[in-house]
């Protein structure tokens, strides 16, 4: 379809703002404008462009590196799809990767293309926070689910996960959900503790020398340490509620955490 008239559309370059039609590097600038004596004529001749700038990337990789800018066809157009090219056409301005990723998503916060949901690095996804493509569930990493946290392609059940080595039959939305999860995340992190001069190491006091003059010295606990410290507090009931995780394993759960169930 051709038409004349003024109309405003994206184009993307390679990073030094050239194109390649037909093998052949033009170079572009922005604010130049770029005529050529032919009738256009779409994947033939002509200066393309797209009218939306998420068609642009149809026939271009949605990466950072590219330059991407807001252009005017100001002569004769012809469009075949999502797809234009002028035989006059204005660069009329950089648009940084930001506001592109605002422009091709109508979701928030995503890095990602075409999203309605938010905070997806992945494409066309209407759930949210999915790394892969054509989601409608949540924080998946393949594609074309309608459930959620699923790594493969055309689910609509949600898989389940695995605890300790072994399948469980709980998903990760049950996970998120329980109270195990819960009083874990309570684990304190940064605690200090301090160690009084007769309770430290040879190789404490060679690495704090003050602790002659000061009597001691504040020891930042590493993440096992407050683990312990956590696991000390917690009442029966509570510890019970971590024991009863499905497939429990004590070993398995003292090498990740430092914490020895069975000590006192």
């Amino acid at each position: 379809m051709s038409e004349t008239g003024v109309v405003k559309g994206f184009k993307v370059f390679n990073p030094d703002w050239t194109c390649n039609p037909n093998g052949k590097p033009f170079q572009y600038a922005v604010g130049g404008t770029y005529e050529e004596d032919v009738k256009p004529m779409v994947c033939d001749r002509g200066f393309h462009f797209c009218e939306k700038a998420a068609d642009c990337f149809n026939y271009y990789q949605f990466n950072p590196e590219n330059k991407v800018a807001e252009v005017l066809a100001l002569g004769e157009v012809d469009t075949d799809g999502t797809k234009s090219c002028t035989n006059k056409i204005q660069i009329v301005r950089e648009i940084p990767w930001a506001e592109l990723l605002e422009i091709v998503n109508t979701g928030k916060g995503c890095t990602g293309l075409c999203n309605s949901g938010d905070w997806n690095s992945g494409d066309w996804n209407s759930g949210n926070r999915n790394s892969g493509d054509w989601n409608s569930g949540n924080r998946n990493s393949g594609d074309w689910n309608k459930c959620s946290f699923s790594n493969g392609c055309f689910n609509t059940v949600s898989p389940k996960i695995y605890l300790f080595n072994k399948p469980s039959e709980w998903t990760y939305q049950d996970w998120l959900n329980s109270e195990a999860r819960y009083l874990l995340n309570q684990i304190p992190g940064d605690v200090l503790e301090y160690i009084y001069l007769s309770d430290m190491t040879d190789e404490e006091k060679a690495e704090h020398p003050e602790a002659e003059t000061t009597g001691g010295y504040l020891k930042i606990l590493d993440n096992s340490e407050c683990a312990v410290i956590w696991w000390r507090g917690l009442s029966d009931r509570q510890k019970a509620v971590i024991t009863a995780i499905p497939n429990f394993d004590k070993e398995i759960f003292k090498q990740i955490t430092g914490i020895d169930v069975d000590a006192d």
